[in-house]
C-alpha cells in the first residue's frame, strides 16, 4: 500500500514510530501499522455514518469524507459498503463481548457481574452510535450479523449463563434466569445509547455528565445485583 492514500500526518506518525524503517522489515512494519491506522480511520468513521444514515442510507463517498481518506482507500481495505458495514458490525459486537469473559466460574459473582455491568455502561457512554447501529441491525431483522448472533453470541451466551447457573447451584446467588439475566444487563445498559435523546429529555439536560452516569450506573448495579441476591 502506497504511504500516498494514508493522511500525511497518519503517514509521519507510523514512520517515525517503526525502528529502522529504512530496512525491508522496518518498510514491511510499516506498511503493516499504516494498514492498521488507515483500516481503523474508515471503522470509525463509518460507525458515525452508519449510525446516521444507516445502512440503505450510508456512501462510501461520505465515509471516505468523514474518515477524510481518499474513496479508494476504502475500496482498497474492504472493498465495498457490504463488506465494510459487517466489519462495522462485528468490532462492535467483538468489543462488546469482551467484558462478558469476566464471567468465570472462579470468580466472585457480585464482583464479575459489577464489573461487567460498569463495563458496559461505560461503553454506553463512551460508544453510543456503536450501540445504535447495533440496534438497527437488530430492528431490521438482522439481515448481515444473524450469522454472527448464532456462531458467536449464542454459545458465548450459553457458557456464561452456565457460569451463573453453578453460581446458583452452590449457593452463592439467587435463583435467576441466567439467560434472561443477560438480557436485562443489555436492556438496561444500552438504553442509555440507543434512547438517550429520550433520556436526556426526561432529565432535562442535553447530555448526560459525569454524576449523572455515576448516577444511572449506579441504579442498574443496584437493580441487578439486588435481584441476584449479590448486596
Amino acid at each position: 500500500m502506497s504511504a500516498a492514500l494514508a493522511p500525511a500526518s497518519t503517514a509521519e506518525t507510523v514512520a517515525r514510530s517503526v525502528p529502522g524503517r529504512g530496512s525491508s522489515s522496518g518498510k514491511k512494519r510499516m506498511r503493516g501499522l499504516m494498514r492498521e491506522a488507515n483500516e481503523a480511520l474508515i471503522l470509525d468513521a463509518a460507525e458515525r455514518v452508519f449510525a446516521g444514515a444507516g445502512f440503505g442510507g450510508a456512501t462510501m463517498a461520505a465515509i471516505a469524507e468523514a474518515a477524510a481518506l481518499p474513496k479508494a482507500n476504502l475500496h482498497y481495505y474492504f472493498g465495498n459498503k457490504r463488506t465494510l458495514y459487517r466489519r462495522v458490525l462485528a468490532r462492535i459486537l467483538s468489543d462488546w463481548l469482551i467484558p462478558v469473559h469476566g464471567i468465570v466460574l472462579e470468580a466472585d459473582p457480585r464482583a464479575a457481574l459489577e464489573t461487567y455491568i460498569r463495563d458496559k455502561m461505560r461503553m454506553a457512554f463512551a460508544r453510543p452510535l456503536a450501540s445504535k447501529v447495533f440496534a438497527n441491525e437488530l430492528l431490521h431483522g438482522a439481515p448481515e450479523i444473524g450469522d454472527m448472533l448464532a456462531t458467536t453470541l449464542n454459545p458465548l451466551v450459553r457458557e456464561k449463563a452456565a457460569v451463573i447457573d453453578q453460581w446458583i447451584a452452590q449457593g452463592r446467588m439467587h435463583a435467576v434466569d441466567s439467560t434472561h439475566l443477560f438480557f436485562t444487563i443489555w436492556a438496561a445498559t444500552q438504553t442509555y445509547a440507543d434512547f438517550a435523546v429520550q433520556v436526556q429529555a426526561v432529565l432535562g439536560a442535553p447530555e448526560m455528565d459525569a454524576a449523572q452516569q455515576q448516577r444511572a450506573t449506579r441504579h442498574v448495579l443496584d437493580m441487578v445485583l439486588r435481584g441476584s441476591g449479590l448486596r
